[in-house]
């Protein structure tokens, strides 16, 4: 939540943001034009570089910050395993779902432009509904995990400056809603941006601060590694004893979901299939990039979560970055933690801009005669084009970002909530959705082989997910026991 990753590429952004969801465009072929794709839209130009780029952009985020957690739970021989699973699971099922960015034909066929479109196409139905449910619901949830994991980095550079200078002894109590207030203004004040692809700029600048602070935290593990001279950790991971038989359980299952949302980005995919360019066909490109973006990713994750793991041991921390605070170069533990803020402001953005859309497009289309929805108030600004203010955008997205950061205060458990988000997202958008439409593109017929192979695949990963979603579950109950909303944090 991924997971979520976490970033979309500019590419992607400089799409209308009306083709976003359940809407698209239909543009007039112009055939024989060398300016020209077959649906009349501009040639598009990606390449298989490209579009790896941009899913290996989109996926690393914050969700690998949790990973050295969730190796712990599991150990050195699960932990791994779990991680190589996931990462086959969700190659295989982009490999289906990008058989289906065209209906029908899969090289001549009707494109889809969106995840929705594709949806629509395949299955239709109350489906479309379905999926849209769980796909908003997804995106609400992310920004609440956007917000939480911000205010942590930066409480955690508060309190690693704190330690630095009044000295260990010092408890330095801070308390993590000011922090989460401060980043909801923030993105009051860049959720006001009318559209989509005038982001750009701040996605290009949330993806570099991605990379810095997975770099800076695989670094820091490496060398704490090398520091004590010993590999932290066991076989079975966390033992029984430092925690109950029950916790133990609970946790295991919830870092199937953290691991989970640290490879979600099958929303996306069909966008980003999108940018690239025929021939040779899209889904045989698209099938290399996933390749090569899965195992690159795979790669990465692989050696933070181990790294962190081997660092730290059964006390690894829910976010890799906040075990670091007591250790020198503390400044470079707070520059990692304040790339993680910088890269969630823009990632918050980059998630909910099409949710904001979509809402809008729809209140618009249900009240069309109402002046507080369609009519813009031009205000002119110094230096610069005048700026057309909305009131319903202005109304509907600061309320939208005061009950995610109201929730997100009451709430404030990163682990527990990437965990429920990584099982939400992960068999519905992931698994199931594609492996439906691939049946419906290729009409595979029932109680065949491969039939029967999908469905198998599709059931052993719905009981992943609902396991990791009582896991994520019961470890946000166990959190409420002792927690106090509102109140300062030891």
């Amino acid at each position: 939540m991924k997971k979520m990753g976490d970033n979309t590429s500019s590419k992607n952004n400089q799409l209308s943001h009306h083709q976003v969801f359940d809407v698209s465009l239909d543009v007039l072929p112009q055939p024989g034009s060398e300016c020209y794709d077959d649906d009349g839209r501009l040639k598009r130009t990606g390449t298989m570089w490209t579009a790896s780029s941009h899913i290996i952009t989109a996926v690393i985020g914050s969700g690998v910050l949790s990973l050295a957690w969730a190796t712990a739970q599991l150990g050195w021989i699960a932990g791994p395993a779990v991680m190589i699973l996931f990462s086959f699971v969700t190659y295989y099922t982009s490999s289906l779902l990008s058989v289906c960015y065209r209906s029908g034909d899969s090289i001549t066929g009707k494109r889809n432009y969106t995840y929705m479109d594709a949806v629509r196409s395949n299955l239709g139905g109350a489906k479309v509904k379905i999926c849209g449910l769980v796909q908003y619901l997804n995106l609400f949830g992310v920004a609440i995990g956007y917000t939480i994991a911000a205010s942590i980095s930066m409480m955690a550079i508060n309190r690693s400056n704190c330690f630095h200078k009044n000295g260990h002894e010092n408890p330095c109590r801070i308390n993590g809603n000011p922090y989460m207030i401060a980043f909801g203004a923030l993105e009051i004040f860049f959720s006001q941006i009318p559209d989509f692809d005038q982001l750009w700029w701040l996605s290009i600048v949330a993806a570099v601060m991605s990379f810095t602070y997975s770099t800076i935290g695989l670094g820091l593990g490496i060398a704490k590694v090398a520091e004590s001279g010993k590999i932290m950790g066991s076989v079975t991971g966390v033992s029984v004893g430092s925690i109950t038989q029950t916790q133990k359980i609970w946790r295991s299952f919830q870092s199937l979901g953290d691991m989970a949302f640290a490879y979600s980005y099958s929303i996306i995919l069909i966008e980003i299939q999108d940018t690239v360019r025929s021939p040779p066909a899209e889904y045989k490109t698209m099938k290399k990039a996933t390749l090569i973006s899965v195992a690159v990713t795979t790669l990465f994750y692989m050696l933070c979560g181990c790294m962190g793991y081997a660092a730290f041991g059964d006390l690894s921390p829910g976010n890799l970055l906040t075990g670091f605070g007591f250790y020198n170069p503390f400044w470079l533990v707070d520059i990692a933690n304040a790339a993680i803020v910088i890269h969630l402001v823009g990632a918050y953005q980059v998630y909910c801009q099409p949710l904001f859309a979509f809402i809008e497009k729809k209140a618009a289309k249900r009240f069309p005669d109402s002046e507080f929805i369609t009519k813009d108030i031009k205000i002119s600004i110094p230096f610069s084009r005048p700026y057309n203010l909305n009131r319903f955008r202005l109304v509907w997205r600061t309320l939208f970002v005061i009950i995610t950061t109201v929730i997100s205060m009451i709430l404030p458990f990163f682990n527990g909530v990437v965990g429920l988000l990584g099982a939400l997202g992960f068999w519905p958008l992931t698994v199931y959705f594609p492996v439906e439409m691939y049946i419906v593109q290729k009409k595979l017929p029932k109680w065949s082989t491969k039939w029967l192979c999908l469905q198998i695949l599709s059931v052993a990963c719905l009981i992943i997910s609902i396991a990791a979603a009582a896991g994520s579950v019961a470890g946000i109950i166990d959190d409420l026991k002792s927690f106090k909303p509102f109140t300062t944090s030891e």
